[in-house]
């Protein structure tokens, strides 16, 4: 009972309600608004207590709203400018009321701000106003539209160029028709057309192929650097690739005066004393026969009578000379580093002439390598070949100055030690006796008193041979390996801190004096 009652109760506050309902809405709304029907609604387009709602529709059609801020397109115009939405856009009259109408014959385009002319003219509104063309923030927004289409060519023609010009295409064409492009001018671009050029058909340079699938001509990329980009080299590039040199656009038969022509644009370039060579003197028979010339002997005789080409090598003249003459030769000594025969120290100074000329002829290629090909074995047979192989004098000599020596002494009998590192090599190996110099390497002894003077006078021999290394060393002559202990007189006692010349006194009246080191006697009372 009491559920029966409940429902009943219901149903009359449904009917009561839609009966005020009723009375406050004025009718339905159209399709396109209809997602706002519905009491809880009314304020998303009316403000409470007014009737004015253009503001309302302007927070929600904000395209609209920003096409009349920048003062953009048909809203902004004369004609609608300062009219409130409601004046044009009727609602709540019906789901089917269509809230945009106009006469489509008569609008005018204008107002919109994209004048319609050429062919535009005879095209119907639904040809361009179509949802494949509108921009896509435009086509979100639901119902009919007629907003949202580009000014530009490209929103709504396909690019026949594939992005490879301009995207402004008026620059070229013009909405009468695309072909011919009457706006274009070949002047402009960076290939003016001239002579014969200008009757060519477009074609004839810009041809046409398919890409990504679609028929493409080319007009941007074209090479046309030099003529030979178009047109077939009948010279075979005897002349170069610049045909103006010689012809022009407008006959290829005109040659230019044989006065003018310049050389220096051909492969090869006339320069130093070419300059002042007949034509005649090269070109014999004719002036377009190709002449060999990539060899200065393809034209000029062989002055070195071949020495290189004997050699196994062919080096070209202009590997040493230059045009401007023959002499001086411009081979450098950095080049000459890459021969067989590098120079290096004081060879890098030596004129050519001293090496490379005998009997007024040049010798190149016919040269040794090793010293004695050009310098005399001053040691001859004095040496031992183990320490001049192959008469090689690099073996103690360097290019830089002779004197210099590099030879290891470790290799010999005699190591050299202390003093007899400083000493020069003429110390020891070369006499000068009745100015006659002598050169000594072998059977020189050992023994330090063959070399040196005994300034004891024989004190200390033994066997008829004085041994000084037995107290001195090669580094100085103080006594540094004599031990006192091991004479035959020990010093103790009193004796230890005397200095050495308390004892050992030098001789008096002598023609050499030295110092007495040995004592026959050697008792206190000798000394005492």
């Amino acid at each position: 009972m009491r559920k029966g009652l409940r429902y009943c109760l219901f149903v009359l506050f449904l009917i009561s309600t839609l009966q005020v309902f009723s009375q406050l809405s004025p009718g339905e709304l159209s399709s396109a608004h209809a997602h706002l029907e519905g009491m809880k609604n009314c304020t998303s387009c009316h403000i409470l207590g007014e009737k004015e709602t253009t503001s309302k529709c302007l927070e929600c059609h904000t395209e609209i709203q920003q096409l009349i801020n920048k003062k953009e397109g048909y809203h902004a115009s004369t004609e609608v400018n300062g009219k409130k939405c409601a004046e044009c856009h009727g609602e709540h009259f019906g789901r089917d009321f269509q809230i945009t109408r106009f006469d489509k014959e008569s609008f005018d385009h204008n107002l919109t701000g994209y004048q319609l002319e050429g062919k535009h003219r005879k095209i119907t509104c639904v040809d361009c106003h179509k949802s494949a063309l509108i921009q896509e923030k435009i086509s979100q927004k639901k119902g009919e539209t007629f907003l949202g289409l580009g000014t530009e060519c490209l929103a709504c023609h396909t690019d026949f160029h594939q992005n490879t010009l301009s995207a402004n295409c008026t620059s070229c064409h013009n909405q009468n028709t695309f072909r011919p492009a009457t706006g274009f001018n070949h002047s402009t671009t960076k290939f003016a057309l001239i002579g014969k050029h200008k009757a060519l058909e477009c074609a004839a340079c810009h041809k046409t192929s398919q890409k990504t699938g679609k028929e493409f001509q080319q007009f941007a990329g074209i090479e046309f650097e030099s003529c030979t980009s178009c047109h077939k080299d009948v010279h075979e590039n005897k002349f170069g690739n610049d045909c103006r040199k010689c012809h022009n656009e407008f006959s290829f038969n005109e040659v230019k005066s044989i006065s003018r022509f310049n050389h220096n644009q051909t492969d090869f370039p006339l320069l130093g004393k070419h300059q002042s060579v007949n034509c005649k003197t090269c070109h014999k028979t004719s002036l377009t026969k190709a002449l060999k010339h990539t060899r200065c002997t393809d034209c000029h005789s062989d002055y070195h009578e071949q020495q290189f080409v004997k050699k196994g090598i062919s080096p070209d003249c202009k590997e040493c000379h230059t045009v401007k003459g023959f002499s001086p030769s411009n081979f450098t000594i950095e080049e000459h580093k890459r021969t067989h025969f590098p120079l290096e120290g004081s060879h890098t100074a030596t004129p050519c002439f001293v090496c490379h000329k005998t009997e007024n002829r040049w010798n190149f290629a016919n040269k040794g390598t090793r010293c004695i090909d050009c310098h005399e074995n001053f040691h001859k047979d004095v040496l031992a070949v183990k320490y001049l192989p192959e008469n090689d004098c690099k073996s103690c000599h360097s290019t830089s100055v002779w004197s210099e020596i590099q030879f290891d002494h470790n290799q010999t009998k005699f190591k050299l030690e202390g003093k007899h590192k400083e000493i020069n090599c003429r110390n020891c190996h070369f006499s000068d006796q009745n100015q006659t110099l002598t050169q000594q390497f072998t059977n020189l002894s050992p023994s330090c008193e063959d070399c040196h003077e005994d300034t004891h006078f024989k004190q200390f021999e033994v066997n008829k041979r004085t041994e000084c290394r037995r107290c001195h060393t090669s580094s100085n002559w103080k006594p540094e390996e004599f031990n006192h202990s091991n004479a035959r007189f020990k010093l103790d006692g009193e004796h230890v801190g005397l200095d050495c010349v308390q004892c050992h006194k030098p001789t008096d009246g002598l023609i050499h004096n030295y110092i007495i080191y040995k004592f026959e006697d050697i008792t206190c009372a000798a000394c005492h």
